[in-house]
């Protein structure tokens, strides 16, 4: 099963009015993160399409007004997801005639492998003038592996935050572990964690890497009907450079391993 939903955010902008467009189409990691590598998911993970809104008509105010619909087809062309059109409303202060959006799908654990499509349409309600983007993915069969891994500014997951950030921050990441296998008299996981940083060369900055585990001695259990687990990484930005954070997540049940490579870029404070 699909779930979608879609939502924008600020920017600056240039000019005002005129032909709705949608550019830079891409696909993300997380809602600010970088381009996505691959337009292959796992059942359990999230897709997201970044995208900049022109065209739409801004008030004076600064309130910006405008329709979204979106819907997913597969590759015979049926719809399995639609969400009509739908007023949005989005304060852009500095004005202007370009914000950025965000629209996301997540994959759910059942969802059948194969190929689809996402596509978002925006439209002004003042001029009629629309424009429709159309993202091609591919979901792949389950399995276990590391899914829906964006950043954040807060532990608790709710504020969006870039891969790229200045040196004293602190970035969350946070990700989740689908399709495990599941012990059969405890019915929890057992799934170990390294977490490891390289620098721009590929060498490791830590000695030995992060190590965590998700099983039936943790504190917090997994759900018994849950299908995936999230997990979170507190990574401190104290030196500028260009980094990889490396997850490395062994299922002991399973035998097996999967590895998720983020990079991270980190500014100087000045």
């Amino acid at each position: 099963m699909l779930y979608s939903l879609a939502l924008a955010v600020l920017t600056i902008a240039p000019a005002q009015g005129g032909m709705v467009k949608l550019t830079n189409i891409r696909m993300t990691i997380g809602e600010l993160g970088p381009t996505r590598p691959t337009s292959k998911l796992l059942p359990g993970d999230i897709l997201f399409i970044g995208y900049d809104v022109n065209g739409v008509t801004i008030a004076p105010d600064g309130v910006a007004v405008y329709t979204m619909a979106m819907e997913v087809v597969n590759s015979a062309g049926k719809t399995i997801f639609k969400q009509d059109a739908r007023e949005m409303k989005d304060f852009v202060p500095l004005r202007g005639n370009t914000f950025p959006a965000r629209a996301f799908v997540t994959i759910g654990i059942d969802q059948d492998a194969g190929a689809y499509t996402c596509k978002v349409t925006v439209e002004d309600p003042k001029t009629k003038s629309k424009d429709t983007l159309s993202t091609k993915f591919e979901v792949l069969k389950q399995d276990f592996g590391i899914v829906a891994v964006y950043a954040t500014h807060d532990l608790g997951g709710a504020l969006a935050a870039p891969t790229t950030g200045i040196v004293g921050q602190t970035t969350f990441i946070q990700f989740s572990v689908a399709s495990f296998q599941r012990d059969i008299k405890t019915k929890q996981p057992n799934v170990e964690f390294e977490f490891q940083i390289l620098d721009d060369k590929g060498t490791p900055t830590l000695a030995q890497p992060g190590k965590a585990i998700q099983d039936d001695k943790s504190l917090e259990k997994v759900n018994e009907n849950a299908g995936a687990f999230a997990m979170k990484y507190a990574l401190f930005l104290s030196r500028p450079g260009k980094f990889t954070f490396k997850i490395t997540a062994t299922d002991k049940l399973a035998s097996k391993t999967y590895n998720y490579e983020l990079p991270v870029t980190i500014l100087p404070a000045n």
